[in-house]
């Protein structure tokens, strides 16, 4: 692993280092460039923008994760549960959905309570017609994400999974998986040698065999990437599957190569930006300056400048 995303994934989890950029009197203006705001009205005034504007779709992740206990998963749930019904009334629903982690709502305190609670944002989104995407967290998880997720499309088969290229089984789940609604990246989290690729050339090439995978298939694939050869590679394996454009979507982050977004949607792809907001963004953030390493720079400058 590139020494500098270990770094930083450390520092992910260190308490002094939190509170050093959460205290910093320019951070939360440089974190606006990755996360839309701390509350729904931001979330609700961004997604606006990007579909109205720019002609995007969003799916918005309110930030949180690793929740230990029911009134704090509890609290995640009703925030979903109103974002919402606001993006329903104010008419952004056919183009925005909605991704959640399990270890929001309650995996940690039982795969039970995970189920439940997610099953309450479903039926939710059903209602607001939007969709609901389970994002996929550390290895360790997975297969649990894979059981809920088996069990909420018992009732909401439009409900998407994410898959990670990194991870040495996804493959495998690809191939399980093909006929549904997959979103594809190439992860995130500090994973062991033993159930991960750790060479960037190695992830690289088997999200380009599970990419096969998926368009070969009959579901709807999302390829969360902001890689110009990847990005490129999939548009070629479309065609050669006989892809339509409206037949998958390219996903970016938001803040990250907003060109590319409008580039990509200029030429008639699908373009959904993955909008996250909340109060809990320190470990959103270092996670992304983790898959990204040059966003250090911007980062830094941003702190130097501004102090």
């Amino acid at each position: 692993m590139n020494p500098l995303r270990t770094l930083i994934l450390a520092a992910a989890g260190n308490d002094t280092v939190r509170r050093v950029v959460a205290t910093a009197p320019v951070s939360r203006d440089v974190v606006r460039r990755f996360v839309a705001g701390e509350k729904i009205s931001d979330a609700i005034d961004v997604t606006s923008d990007l579909v109205g504007r720019h002609g995007l779709r969003v799916t918005l992740d309110y930030l949180g994760e690793d929740t230990t206990d029911r009134a704090t998963a509890e609290r995640t749930v009703r925030a979903y549960l109103e974002l919402l019904d606001q993006l329903h009334d104010v008419g952004l629903a056919a183009d925005a959905e909605v991704s959640v982690k399990l270890s929001a709502v309650g995996l940690a305190v039982s795969e039970t309570l995970a189920l439940d609670n997610a099953s309450r944002i479903c039926a939710a989104a059903e209602q607001a017609a939007t969709t609901v995407t389970v994002d996929m967290e550390d290895h360790t998880s997975t297969d649990a994400t894979l059981r809920v997720l088996a069990e909420l499309r018992r009732h909401w088969p439009s409900v998407g999974a994410v898959l990670q290229a990194y991870l040495r089984r996804t493959l495998d789940d690809c191939r399980e998986l093909a006929d549904t609604r997959v979103r594809l990246c190439k992860g995130a989290y500090a994973e062991p040698a033993s159930v991960s690729y750790v060479d960037p050339h190695e992830v690289d090439l088997n999200y380009v065999r599970c990419a096969n995978v998926l368009l070969a298939g009959s579901g709807y694939p999302m390829f969360a990437t902001h890689d110009p050869r990847l990005i490129e590679i999939i548009g070629e394996r479309a065609r050669w599957h006989d892809k339509a454009v409206e037949d998958f979507e390219f996903q970016l982050l938001y803040g990250v190569r907003t060109g590319e977004q409008l580039h990509l949607a200029a030429e008639g792809h699908v373009v959904r930006v993955y909008v996250p907001f909340g109060e809990q963004w320190y470990g959103y953030l270092m996670r992304r300056l983790a898959e990204r390493p040059a966003n250090v720079s911007f980062f830094l400058r941003s702190l130097v400048s501004r102090s």
